[in-house]
């Protein structure tokens, strides 16, 4: 009995998603076809990357409640860049990932030298972003040809080539899915493959027991907090050139779906803990399930409720295993 529920515990959620996708594939013919499954990774891309960002958080313990709103700052800083000042692609990625890094480090501030509760800083952190952002634009979405608080015309518009960063391809595959792949894989090298992902790990598990064994706690949460905001830039990114303008509205709902699939993450193959495949594998569930509603005529509102149940089975199959390895640690 012990064996099958290991195997279900362990293999449950993978199976859950094959589940969905073959019962979405059955159903609707559409779904299943190459353009389908790259217009869903496409879908997931975001929604994956900035995950990995809140991953990075959770792995050191903490939680960054300011990851959707550095993704509304960077389409902000993009289209300012751009629209405003009439600069080209490669300066407003410049300018994206130096806002980010800037509140990563705001972050990390507050957190560890000012000794903050992580939950209550980024919070406070995503409540100045949010209106901040709309300072310089007087609240108006930025697009080319809009007139400017002092009342002159933008001169610039938005970069073709920053457009190419979602609606580029590498060969038959979406620009986007490609840069979530190398996210996807290179914070799985760093978690599963250095020292510096151990390090973490350890100060996730016990900070104080890493702070005994010489570790830098307080620096190397601070640098979770800068990695969790870059990658909320590079998510960015890729939202503002799919959307092709400023709009003050970006990001707002990121925060939510970002933590979902981090927390979806930690219940994949039993770890129990944030892993970058288990993020991907959660982003691309929830693709899944939203896309096969859509197909099926389901109405917007019922995405909520379906991100919901997503994320309470994936609670479910995470703390069945924490309790269990509980059970079977021995007692220091």
């Amino acid at each position: 009995m012990d064996t099958v529920r290991d195997i279900v515990v362990k293999y449950g959620f993978i199976a859950v998603t094959i589940g969905f996708f073959v019962y979405f594939a059955v159903t609707e013919p559409a779904f299943a076809t190459s353009s389908s499954i790259f217009a869903m990774l496409k879908f997931a891309s975001v929604t994956a990357i900035l995950g990995i960002g809140v991953m990075f958080t959770m792995v050191v313990g903490g939680l960054d409640l300011s990851i959707g709103s550095t993704a509304g700052l960077s389409v902000q800083l993009a289209a300012m860049t751009m629209v405003f000042y009439n600069m080209n692609a490669g300066t407003a990625i410049v300018a994206v990932l130096l806002g980010g890094l800037v509140v990563g480090c705001l972050n990390a501030f507050l957190i560890v030298v000012c000794k903050i509760p992580d939950l209550l800083a980024t919070l406070a952190v995503m409540f100045v972003i949010q209106g901040a952002k709309l300072i310089p634009v007087n609240g108006q979405s930025v697009s080319g040809g809009m007139v400017r608080q002092d009342g002159t015309v933008a001169p610039g518009k938005f970069d073709p080539a920053f457009l190419k960063i979602d609606r580029g391809y590498v060969g038959p595959v979406p620009l986007p899915v490609v840069i979530m792949l190398v996210v996807v894989v290179v914070a799985w090298f760093i978690l599963a493959r250095t020292s510096w992902g151990r390090i973490l790990y350890a100060i996730g598990s016990n900070p104080d027991a890493a702070r005994l064994a010489g570790v830098r706690v307080g620096l190397h949460r601070a640098l979770a907090y800068i990695m969790c905001s870059l990658f909320a830039s590079v998510g960015g990114l890729i939202l503002v050139s799919r959307i092709g303008q400023g709009d003050v509205a970006a990001g707002s709902s990121s925060l939510l779906e970002a933590v979902a699939v981090a927390l979806v993450g930690t219940s994949v193959l039993g770890l129990a803990k944030p892993n970058a495949w288990g993020t991907l594998l959660g982003a691309l569930l929830i693709a899944i399930v939203l896309t096969g509603m859509n197909m099926k005529g389901l109405q917007y509102y019922h995405q909520d409720t379906a991100k919901g149940l997503v994320l309470l089975l994936a609670l479910l199959f995470s703390f069945t295993v924490s309790r269990r390895k509980a059970r079977y640690t021995p007692a220091t």
